[in-house]
């Protein structure tokens, strides 16, 4: 994620499985997936294309009414993504709407089953993949998961609200009166939440609680706020505003329902290692096991804690001058970080701070020539938006595939009502050296670049399915890849730092895997993160909260950098003299959002030589 700083559930860089999208985000749109059917445009004998055709052509034809069908049964995802045809549209999450995804997914299935992927171009074939795995996710949601059942938070109708409402891409009257339409549902789609929860995840409970309570004013006030700014005629804003308010006391009565609900005997928010190992197949679509990659976690943080100690003992005279090294390497290493972690921006700084280091990044990777920034694709430095509180400190929320002129938003977490002890271990956490990685694992070349790049990309299916390690990974990748190209001169002290920032990478795999497989306590847990990697104890505090609400997406981050660093060591091989890293990162780019292990395969495909 962003590399994360407090908390945040990238969920769903924001497209289903990016946020990140942004978490809650990318958490909101998922669940819009879960509860509306997807309505696919085939024919009833599952045909495909013209005469059953089964070429490119007609694979591209079915990718577009694939699409039209999904958009017009998801109207909270399709305005997610850019798609504003159905705004006005909110779907209550009932029982027969899932029998009918469930059905429909099926049929899908079918249809993409009578196509010879052998005979498709890459990009084809790699949207054969995605689209399958969604179809095959969408029946094991609705058939294994049930999170319908046991998360609260999943029941969240703001997000969308509040992008009708701030993003400018129609007029705002007529926004404002399709965020009216849609309002129409929303008593009926909370009842019907309370109707199908049962024995829910008491962290989930309290997750949702917090998420609508912060996001409420969107509709209670922040509505009524803009229609000031029009011309719609006073009788009809009288009208809209009492349907506002109706809405509003629904999504408190839904917050207030939770807050009284009896629940002595809680499903326990920790998944389990069946449920686990599917849903990493389905989110994080790696060549490997969940397994796997947790064993490949284990020898990483082996070899970062070698390579933190060797760089202490270089460093622990210019910073301790004669007094005794420690003899325990870990001791060591914490001793050195904590020093260098007392240089930090002051609580009411942390927002100005991230906004003066853009610029400094973006002239590093010209400077550098490591990847093309569209200059004319804009970045904004924001508060964070109420709606997604709890989830991050940081985090990108980048424009859908259908918006692609929308801004990307630099999403900020404040301090302010923070207990100074709290704030100041949180800014230990993000001192100035912590700051520069975070800014780039979340802008400059991370997230903003790649999803930017990823929006030029031909194929709008790569974006919507836009996969999670890819993108986590690439931004934990272009970390190192600064360092590796003299960002801040290499120093000892940042490249120590980034070992320790790169230790969240790997331990939130090794915590996400022991917590939900394992059964590791909170107690093993902090003591994992704040002693072997580092963490100050409100960074500690906050990943705890978020392997309690979450699963599964904090292994993102590190197979997805694991897997690119893989490929670009096999092309280099392939290129030779030829290699050079800039045509690695755009070549790698160009591909979209797509699992690493798709990219992978055209990258070093024997053809596949570029002509340059």
């Amino acid at each position: 994620m962003i590399l994360f700083n407090f908390f945040r559930l990238n969920i769903l860089s924001l497209y289903l499985h990016t946020l990140i999208i942004n978490p809650v985000i990318k958490k909101l749109l998922y669940t819009a997936l879960l509860l509306t059917t997807i309505l696919i445009g085939c024919k009833k004998d599952g045909s495909v294309g013209p005469n059953g055709a089964k070429d490119d052509a007609a694979f591209t034809n079915y990718e577009n009414s694939f699409l039209e069908g999904l958009w017009k049964l998801n109207p909270d995802w399709a305005t997610s993504v850019g798609y504003h045809k159905y705004d006005s549209l909110l779907f209550v999450p009932d029982d027969k709407l899932r029998d009918k995804m469930t059905t429909y997914a099926k049929v899908q299935l079918d249809s993409l089953s009578r196509f010879d992927i052998a005979t498709l171009n890459d990009p084809n074939k790699i949207d054969y993949h995605l689209m399958q795995n969604q179809m095959e996710s969408i029946e094991w949601t609705n058939q294994s998961l049930r999170a319908d059942q046991w998360d609260p938070s999943s029941y969240n109708v703001i997000s969308t609200f509040a992008y009708i409402l701030n993003e400018h891409y129609e007029p705002l009257a007529k926004r404002l009166r399709n965020f009216y339409q849609k309002m129409a549902n929303i008593p009926a789609y909370y009842k019907e939440a309370e109707k199908q929860l049962k024995n829910p995840v008491t962290e989930l409970t309290d997750l949702a609680i917090e998420q609508h309570t912060g996001g409420v004013s969107v509709i209670e006030k922040d509505f009524g706020d803009s229609l000031k700014k029009t011309n719609i005629p006073a009788a009809e804003q009288k009208q809209m505003l009492e349907r506002a308010h109706t809405s509003a006391e629904a999504i408190k009565a839904y917050t207030e329902w939770l807050k009284a609900l009896k629940n002595d005997h809680p499903k326990s928010f920790r998944l389990g290692k069946e449920l686990y190992e599917d849903k990493f197949k389905f989110d994080i679509q790696s060549a490997s096991t969940a397994q796997q990659i947790y064993n490949a976690a284990i020898e990483r943080k082996k070899s970062i804690h070698h390579a933190m100690a060797q760089i202490s003992k270089k460093l622990w005279p210019k910073y301790f001058g004669s007094k005794a090294m420690p003899a325990d390497s870990l001791d060591l290493i914490a001793q050195v970080i904590d020093t260098l972690s007392s240089k930090h921006v002051a609580p009411g700084q942390f927002q100005s701070a991230i906004e003066n280091l853009l610029p400094k990044l973006t002239a590093f990777v010209s400077t550098k020539d490591l990847v093309a920034i569209d200059p004319a694709k804009p970045l904004v430095v924001r508060k964070e938006p109420g709606y997604m509180a709890g989830v991050a400190g940081a985090s990108m929320s980048s424009p859908g595939p259908y918006d692609k002129d929308g801004n990307s938003y630099f999403n900020v977490g404040s301090l302010n009502g923070w207990p100074a002890e709290k704030a100041e271990s949180y800014l230990r956490e993000y001192n100035q050296y912590t700051l520069q990685i975070l800014c780039i694992h979340e802008a400059i070349p991370g997230h903003y670049v790649q999803l930017v790049h990823a929006n030029q990309a031909p194929s709008l299916i790569k974006s919507i399915f836009g996969n999670s390690a890819m993108i986590e990974g690439w931004a934990v990748y272009s970390e190192e890849m600064m360092l590796d190209n003299g960002y801040d001169n290499d120093s000892p002290e940042i490249r120590l730092m980034w070992y320790k920032w790169h230790l969240r990478s790997v331990c939130n795999t090794i915590l996400d895997y022991s917590v939900h497989t394992q059964n590791m306590s909170k107690q093993d847990a902090l003591k994992l993160l704040t002693h072997e990697a580092f963490q100050q104890q409100a960074e500690a505090e906050g990943k705890w909260k978020r392997v309690s609400v979450t699963s599964v997406q904090l292994d993102s981050y590190f197979t997805g950098y694991k897997e690119i660093i893989d490929l670009r060591e096999a092309y280099k091989k392939k290129m030779g003299d030829k290699y050079k890293l800039k045509e690695f990162n755009e070549k790698f780019l160009s591909y979209g959002s797509a699992p690493v292990k798709f990219i992978r395969d055209a990258m070093l495909a024997k053809d596949n030589t570029p002509s340059h």
